[in-house]
């Protein structure tokens, strides 16, 4: 029992910590990109690229890369890694809560 005991915490959960944080990261910058298309006309037509959707197309496919490439680095640098999934899952959770409250429009029209 002590033997499997030692295996488990051997493993390495960057991937899965890098996965989880990447999605928290996603979230805050398509609340973030939407805010900044609605108050900027430049960036209303720069992330129109679906004319019928508007500037939402850009946002989420502008949301869609930084969610990937965030997924992709943190990926690399922590694959062999054993991190705190207690630190990551808070950080992403804040990141998740903040990104719902600034896309309710109450909130997001405050800025």
């Amino acid at each position: 029992m002590n033997e499997q005991t030692d295996t488990l915490s051997a493993v390495n959960n960057g991937a899965a910590a890098a996965a989880i944080l990447s999605a928290g990261i996603g979230s805050i910058a398509l609340a973030l990109f939407s805010i900044a298309a609605d108050k900027s006309t430049f960036l209303k037509s720069l992330f129109s690229i679906y004319k019928p959707t508007g500037a939402l197309s850009g946002v989420a496919t502008a949301a869609i890369i930084v969610w990937l490439a965030t997924w992709i680095l943190l990926a690399i640098c922590w694959r062999n890694k054993n991190l705190s999934l207690v630190r990551i899952n808070f950080v992403a959770f804040v990141l998740l809560g903040l990104s719902l409250l600034l896309t309710f429009p109450p909130v997001g029209d405050l800025f």
